[in-house]
């Protein structure tokens, strides 16, 4: 780990880093080791096993992979070990060719993968947007079984997708709320994602399971931007009085707050 810059170096990865030293509001920090967050953990060497299990001991995956790309992802190097206990909690409705992915806008269709609508004429940002809509919306319980995990002492917990961006970045940018870290913060830590962005993709194409709708189209419209997350979370708080207020009309507890409070800050 590189705490200048967060990331976590891993030969099978692009997209991993640590949620610790993160800024709040009342000037403290996350904690380091507790939750991490990654792209899709297919490729990971017998190296980067080591480092997640011994550095980090990393015990809990919360897999936002729909049940379409983990069968065609098949199992990943993690699901063979059996201290790690894997967490599937897709954030779209099953049924799809690969995913099945309902945007939040108007007559969009469902989608083969999350970042692609056959809407052509609707800005990437309020595509974006009505995915991240799309996912409170349909999976409210997968977002809040998600931050349960969270809470959990016996290791490290890391979330992760296919690009480790969106439904990455919308899971941990709730969870990051709920612990009090500055929307500056939380909004930079989703758009540093865009540093590895060709890495990511590189990794995406090789597979024959996101390749042909990734190259559907240009590269940088997969790139996540600031004004996106920001646009996200103000939609929540005028919306829902806030992720908290919207945890807690979907079942989430003060004593879960507490938890990941003191998970994350204690």
């Amino acid at each position: 780990m590189n705490e200048c810059t967060r990331w976590i170096d891993l030969d099978g990865a692009a997209n991993a880093r640590d949620l610790g030293g993160l800024p709040t509001t009342d000037g403290g920090s996350t904690r380091w080791g507790r939750v991490l967050r990654s792209d899709n953990l297919q490729d990971l060497s017998v190296t980067d096993l080591r480092v997640l299990l011994d550095d980090y001991a990393l015990k809990n995956i919360i897999d936002l992979r729909t049940d379409a790309e983990v069968r065609l992802e098949g199992p990943g190097p993690l699901t063979r070990v059996p201290a790690v206990t894997i967490h599937q909690l897709s954030l779209f409705a099953e049924g799809g060719r690969h995913t099945d992915a309902a945007a939040d806008l108007p007559a969009s269709p469902r989608t083969a993968l999350p970042w692609q609508d056959d809407t052509d004429d609707v800005p990437e940002h309020d595509r974006s947007l009505g995915h991240y809509h799309g996912y409170l919306a349909d999976r409210a319980d997968s977002i809040v079984a998600a931050l349960r995990v969270m809470t959990r002492t016996d290791g490290a917990a890391l979330v992760h997708c296919a690009a480790g961006k969106d439904r990455t970045g919308v899971v941990c940018a709730l969870a990051l709320e709920v612990v009090g870290v500055t929307r500056d913060a939380i909004v930079s830590d989703y758009a540093l994602s865009g540093e590895r962005m060709e890495r990511i993709l590189g990794r995406l194409r090789a597979s024959g399971t996101y390749a042909a709708d990734l190259d559907s189209r240009p590269a940088d419209t997969h790139r996540p931007r600031a004004a996106t997350m920001t646009r996200f979370l103000d939609c929540v708080d005028e919306r829902s009085g806030g992720p908290l207020a919207w945890l807690t009309a979907h079942g989430w507890t003060d004593e879960d707050t507490g938890a990941l409070r003191d998970r994350l800050l204690g």
